[in-house]
């Protein structure tokens, strides 16, 4: 069982909100041969039925978080995801899915592995971690048919400061939206206060890859930026009951641009230096926003959204 540290002086979301004036919802101003996207709201039935496959994978990232330490490899921890979901009789989304690019492999593994400048879609390998790394994983399960999504950075050891405040400061972006859910009545709005608040830390809001809507597949309508898009100006999404989203914030300390590997699915920064990925499988309901990949539901007995030292930090 890992032992974990805390990141010591975070960020001041409160005061960075109260400094925030509501941003006004853009216009909906598009060409009058698009249509917005269609959205498939779901019932408190579907949500709960969801809430069990964000349970499964709520229950793989906590195995990971806590065996995160160095000499680990990502292989282990693909081993231990792969376990929990067969435990569980959960369907694996990432194992197989089809790349966007004309003869390139499906994705071979059940947890996206991204270390380092590695931002997303990393895959599994036997290179052992090593004191200072940082590893994002990504995973998700349908169980019954209806599906969860998450991530989580992990920091192995001693992290570097700026790499502490990196992981705090995207953690804190995912709560920032979240809590804000509560509160603003489209999405835009949300967007608009996560860009800025990374902005204002001194990082970068990679605007290459969003969330997404899900369901009874991972990936519906509607797409959901970390900044306020060209496409989200057009189609504004309305915060109402029904809406089921994968939030998922990525940070990068010295640029937004990115590029692919030539494995056809990692993508690095494109000064290789670090970034962070956090998500959560969030329901928009008649009390407000409710995480679905939470191990628990009883706010007694785990904080909405786990402390960035817990999720953030972890030693031997």
């Amino acid at each position: 069982m890992s032992s974990h540290r805390s990141l010591g002086s975070r960020p001041s979301i409160p005061g960075f909100l109260s400094n925030l004036a509501r941003r006004p919802r853009p216009g909906r101003d598009g060409a009058k041969d698009e249509a917005p996207p269609v959205i498939k709201l779901k019932s408190p039935r579907e949500i709960g039925l969801m809430r069990e496959a964000g349970r499964v994978v709520a229950k793989a990232l906590d195995q990971v978080r806590q065996m995160a330490a160095p000499g680990v490899t990502t292989a282990d921890m693909e081993h231990v995801v792969a376990a929990v979901f067969r435990e569980h009789d959960a369907k694996p989304l990432f194992l197989g899915y089809p790349s966007s690019d004309k003869g390139k492999p499906p994705f071979p593994a059940v947890i996206c592995a991204s270390i380092n400048e590695q931002v997303v879609h990393g895959i599994p390998n036997r290179r052992p971690l090593r004191e200072g790394d940082v590893v994002s994983i990504d995973t998700g399960c349908s169980v019954n048919g209806w599906c969860g999504d998450a991530a989580v950075t992990l920091a192995i050891g001693q992290p570097s400061p700026q790499t502490q405040k990196l992981l705090a400061v995207t953690i804190e972006t995912l709560d920032l939206a979240i809590r804000a859910m509560g509160r603003c009545r489209y999405w835009s709005e949300v967007a608009s206060l996560m860009d800025r608040y990374v902005k204002s830390q001194g990082f970068y809001v990679i605007e290459k890859f969003v969330g997404h809507g899900i369901g009874q597949t991972m990936h519906e309508e509607p797409q959901v930026p970390n900044f306020v898009s060209k496409t989200l100006r057009k189609f504004d999404i309305k915060l109402e009951p029904g809406l089921v989203m994968a939030i998922e914030p990525m940070v990068a300390i010295g640029t937004k641009e990115v590029r692919t590997l030539s494995d056809g699915w990692t993508v690095e920064t494109k000064d290789r230096r670090a970034s962070a990925h956090f998500e959560h499988t969030v329901a928009m309901t008649v009390d407000g926003p409710r995480i679905l990949t939470l191990l628990e539901d009883d706010p007694a007995a785990e904080p909405r959204l786990a402390p960035a030292e817990r999720l953030a930090a972890s030693t031997p």
